[in-house]
């Protein structure tokens, strides 16, 4: 008897919320009819008292009219709501975005009689286990902004049935968008957030610091070693010859950076075949690519940390003239006097690069569920991702709006911002890498060693395939003991 009542409760306060949130989030606009009552009444399986008793609350808002003979019809109170709906949304306090979004959220709000947002910031560190914790504790916000790795840690950590899938229809990856940014936020093989902004791994460089003539072209870097060539040249020793004034180039150990030379190579890290194999040695090629460009050329600097801000707090302070970066955190750079500019990544084997980005997720136990995906179609509207395009360098996840020259500052955008779309067709996610979260961490704190010169790559990558087997076996005997 009682899970019967528990189930009509239920039912209730999703017709209710539904109907309610189609109309205030605009689905269903003034003047518009609602479905007849026999139609709501079979779709949410409740009697049609129960159906007249929640068209009666919505009368009583102001919200619809009763018109004899014809139905409920949609209408806007004269003196608005008694109050506003509250979407709640979460950032994470890291972003460079958070005052463009507090701007798109001033003209939501303005274009939006129904509604306000209620932005709270949470700091990165322990971002994913928090958002988890106030969803499940039926405290957490309508909607959350989620960076790909974020969600790599929410798939790890087996939490994704806590979202609702919603693609924004506005966005669809062909036409809308790029199929390999909605990639960033697939699990088992769908989609289930709708990308905000993305970045793919690209070089800065400094054109005080470097021949033009070596960065004339777009495609400027034919290969590593055309890249270390113009990396030699850029490296300036003091007079003294004792230290380095500036660097020719930088980039981190943080996966999010040195994995686009083991891409460019052809390389993997698992070796279960023959095949792979072959990848492995290419993976240690690539490494050892990396490791001559600190302890032999000396074209970058020594550093034993995977610090994804050390590169960009160098090249602001000019001490080095190439980065490996992102469109992300080119947003250091706004209105620098600095004149910088992009350009392709080298190619070796084949072309390669990181994709990273950011979307917006719905969490599945919001009682606002139809306004708070009125909200993520704004987020992702020309109107909001303009915004975003004027303020800052990350990369609009709408591609009319990414690819949009008239919207280019050069105080905030560099001369060649556009040179992401010819990235796009061999950009991809970490999650090429075939690693979980949890492995690609392992492998971060793993090569620590060979990062410092303590241990060569060729014993490092079959020290972590094994160590990433012997963890993939334990959890599989773990689940079968289970």
């Amino acid at each position: 008897m009682l899970r019967r009542k528990d189930d009509f409760a239920r039912r209730y306060e999703k017709f209710k919320n539904d109907l309610r949130g189609e109309i205030v989030s605009g689905t269903i606009k003034p003047n518009e009819f609602i479905l007849p009552e026999n139609t709501l009444s079979e779709r949410y399986q409740l009697s049609r008292v129960s159906v007249r008793k929640v068209l009666a609350e919505l009368v009583e808002e102001g919200l619809i009219e009763k018109i004899s003979g014809k139905g409920n019809r949609v209408t806007v109170p004269a003196k608005g709501l008694e109050s506003k709906e509250t979407i709640k949304l979460s950032w994470f306090s890291t972003s460079y975005e958070i005052d463009i979004v507090r701007e798109i959220i001033q003209q939501y709000e303005r274009s939006q009689p129904f509604a306000n947002i209620d932005l709270t910031i949470i700091p990165e560190s322990g971002y994913v286990e928090t958002l988890t914790q106030l969803i499940e504790n039926d405290d957490g916000p309508d909607v959350f902004m989620i960076s790909d790795s974020q969600f790599r840690e929410w798939v790890d950590m087996e939490k994704t049935h806590l979202f609702h899938p919603y693609l924004s229809a506005d966005m669809h990856p062909e036409t809308d968008s790029y199929p390999s940014v909605f990639n960033l936020f697939e699990h088992e093989g769908q989609a289930i957030i709708t990308p905000f902004l993305f970045s793919p791994v690209v070089i800065c460089y400094n054109e005080n610091l470097i021949d033009p003539a070596s960065v004339h072209e777009k495609q400027a870097f034919a290969n590593w070693d055309t890249l270390l060539e113009t990396a030699k040249m850029s490296t300036i020793y003091s007079e003294d010859d004792e230290r380095i004034n500036h660097y020719g180039f930088c980039f981190s150990s943080s996966p999010h950076r040195w994995p686009v030379f083991m891409l460019q190579n052809e390389g993997t890290l698992l070796s279960d075949n023959e095949e792979s194999n072959r990848g492995n040695a290419n993976t240690i090629e690539s490494l050892q690519f990396c490791l001559d460009l600190m302890y032999k050329e000396h074209v970058s600097p020594i550093y034993s940390h995977g610090s994804e801000f050390l590169a960009e707090s160098l090249f602001a302070k000019e001490r080095v003239a190439m980065i490996l970066s992102t469109y992300y955190f080119m947003n250091e750079f706004r209105g620098s006097s600095i004149p910088w500019n992009v350009r392709l990544l080298p190619k070796q084997k084949t072309e390669g690069t990181l994709l990273l980005g950011g979307g917006l997720a719905l969490n599945k136990k919001s009682p606002r569920r139809k306004l708070a995906q009125s909200f993520i179609d704004y987020m992702v509207s020309a109107e909001a991702q303009t915004l975003l395009k004027k303020r800052g360098c990350t990369i609009p996840a709408r591609k009319e709006i990414a690819e949009n020259d008239k919207l280019l500052n050069p105080q905030i955008h560099p001369r060649d911002y556009n040179i992401f779309k010819e990235m796009m067709p061999y950009a991809v996610p970490l999650l090429k890498l075939g690693l979980s979260h949890s492995e690609i961490n392992m492998m971060r704190n793993e090569l620590q060693l060979m990062w410092m010169n303590m241990e060569s790559p060729r014993d490092a990558c079959p020290r972590i395939a094994r160590l990433i087997h012997e963890q993939r076996a334990a959890g599989r005997y773990a689940k079968t003991r289970g």
